[in-house]
């Protein structure tokens, strides 16, 4: 799909970030998830897991650093290669009045400057 429309260079990166936001919320949340991809501007994607819990991890709060993984840990380092990979990242927390659905959405950039 990123081919077609132009964006066929960020496969790779657009992979990782995919695969670690999904595996977060898959890990770390009971409810469902949902992928979801946009343009982010000229030769920019922005990569966005849904999922239904409010509660956003370490690192991606306004101003919060990622929690560390120890050396010799098997898992733990996945939103820290987000945060190396994407040009941006962040968080939103969806509170809506009279919304069945909350939980948060985190998302990931690529393209630009950077790749």
């Amino acid at each position: 799909m990123l081919a077609t429309h132009g964006l066929g260079g960020l496969v790779p990166t657009a992979e990782l970030l995919a695969a670690e936001l999904l595996t977060n919320a898959h890990r770390h949340t009971r409810g469902p998830y949902a992928l979801r991809l946009r343009a982010a501007g000229p030769g920019r994607l922005r990569i966005g897991v849904w999922d239904s819990d409010p509660t956003v991890p370490p690192g991606f709060g306004p101003g919060s650093e990622p929690a560390r993984a120890a050396p010799d840990a098997e898992c733990g380092r996945g939103l820290e290669l987000v945060r190396a990979c994407a040009e941006e990242w962040g968080a939103h927390v969806l509170r809506e009045p009279g919304a069945s659905k909350g939980g948060k959405l985190l998302w990931a950039e690529c393209g630009g400057a950077g790749g």
